[in-house]
């Protein structure tokens, strides 16, 4: 007989598991295994509830039968029976009093839509269409605040102590505070590590983009760790250079050339924008620097006396927009732009894109590290060619930067 019946539960899994049917929902083939276990877990509770005689309540309280209530969870639905206590005192927490939905089962499944940029009010509509059950944007909100630990933690762990590449820009988002809606500039730093791959090394939010927040924001660098940058790719912000040269002196800078040209073009006439453009690409793909700089002169020869502030800012930036010359076009390609940086903040505005403005601080950075979070899963491997280029970056920084190679005797 007893063999009859497992073999009978067992083909009423395969059948439910063939036909995609929920084992654990509405006879489902495991609901009465959920149903066992919150049952036994609800009384162990109770247990434990009664033996505690410190908080004054449970002096002389027994069990009072017993109540009955279905929830609903990612598995489905169940009805269990509830233990009650004559002091009314018992406060269960798998299954709290009123908790219609095992919310905390759902915790991975609404953290992951609040990731991927849906509103808390999209979540409940969703949850109430998968599983006919109310659950207000309140208590969602609680549980995606359940990630705020983990931002902090993140934004406070330990770094490496050198980073090979290092690129540092900002996006801008809005925040309501106190009735107003505020700019907010979010400074992220991206760097490559000796082994070649990408590491989002901390999110700063500020009211604005400056080089005196940036100086701080380098401090917590060195503060969690780091002890040497070798390059620093980042775009012409007034006294940012500066701020790095402070705190990681034999960094070298190499600001984003494509962001010189975007500058740049923006004060020249539209009738001359194609034609000066082109004549920059002239400096910027040459094959070496000596070429560079003769291109730099045709293009002062040609332009200057009408573009005089344009030509003045390619001279006065051109040690640090030329770094790049020093290197093999792969390394070049890296560097000479915050492609990298603007790449994973293009990933980022995917998911933040439909938010009018934050309700808080906290807000936007449970957003944009989740994003970041489910970004950097995909950056498993090092970047192509990345065993050529760490060797000329350790030939070219001597002393700088180890390499573990083993070698036999």
């Amino acid at each position: 007989m007893r063999e009859e019946q497992e073999s009978a539960f067992k083909k009423k899994v395969l059948d439910q598991f063939l036909s995609g049917e929920s084992l654990f929902g509405k006879n489902g083939a495991l609901s009465p295994m959920l149903k066992e276990f919150l049952e036994e877990a609800l009384q162990a509770e109770m247990d434990a509830h009664l033996r505690d005689e410190d908080t004054g309540h449970s002096v002389g309280n027994k069990r009072n039968g017993k109540g009955s209530k279905r929830v609903k969870s990612n598995l489905g639905e169940v009805e269990i029976e509830t233990p009650q206590d004559r002091h009314s005192s018992f406060e269960p927490k798998i299954v709290e009093k009123r908790q219609r939905i095992l919310a905390d089962n759902l915790e991975k499944q609404i953290i992951g839509m609040y990731g991927l940029g849906s509103s808390l009010r999209d979540i409940s509509e969703y949850i109430k269409d998968m599983y006919d059950t109310e659950v207000s944007t309140q208590v969602i909100s609680d549980i995606t605040d359940r990630v705020v630990p983990k931002v902090k933690e993140w934004q406070n762990r330990p770094l490496e102590e050198v980073y090979c590449i290092v690129w540092l820009d900002a996006m801008h988002f809005k925040v309501r505070e106190e009735g107003k809606v505020r700019h907010k500039a979010l400074y992220n730093v991206l760097g490559i590590n000796r082994e070649g791959k990408k590491e989002v090394l901390g999110m700063y939010l500020s009211e604005s983009e400056g080089a005196n927040f940036w100086l701080q924001v380098l401090s917590d660098l060195q503060h969690r760790g780091v002890q040497d940058i070798l390059i620093a790719c980042t775009d012409n912000l007034k006294g940012f250079p500066e701020a790095i040269g402070s705190i990681f002196p034999k960094t070298e800078i190499q600001l984003c050339v494509v962001r010189q040209i975007r500058n740049s073009l923006k004060y020249v006439a539209s009738k001359n924008q194609k034609e000066f453009a082109g004549d920059l690409k002239k400096i910027y793909k040459a094959e070496t620097k000596d070429l560079a700089e003769s291109a730099l002169l045709d293009l002062e020869e040609k332009w200057g006396k009408k573009y005089p502030i344009v030509i003045r800012s390619w001279n006065d930036n051109w040690e640090r927009l030329s770094a790049f010359f020093a290197y093999t076009p792969p390394i070049r390609k890296l560097i000479y732009t915050t492609n990298a940086v603007e790449g994973f903040h293009r990933q980022v505005r995917k998911v933040t894109k439909t938010k009018g403005a934050f309700t808080s601080d906290m807000a936007l950075l449970k957003l944009v590290y989740l994003a970041t979070q489910r970004i950097e899963k995909k950056w498993t491997t090092p970047l192509q060619n990345w065993s050529l280029t760490v060797q000329q970056l350790a030939i070219k920084f001597e002393g700088r930067i180890s390499l573990d190679i083993n070698t036999e005797t």
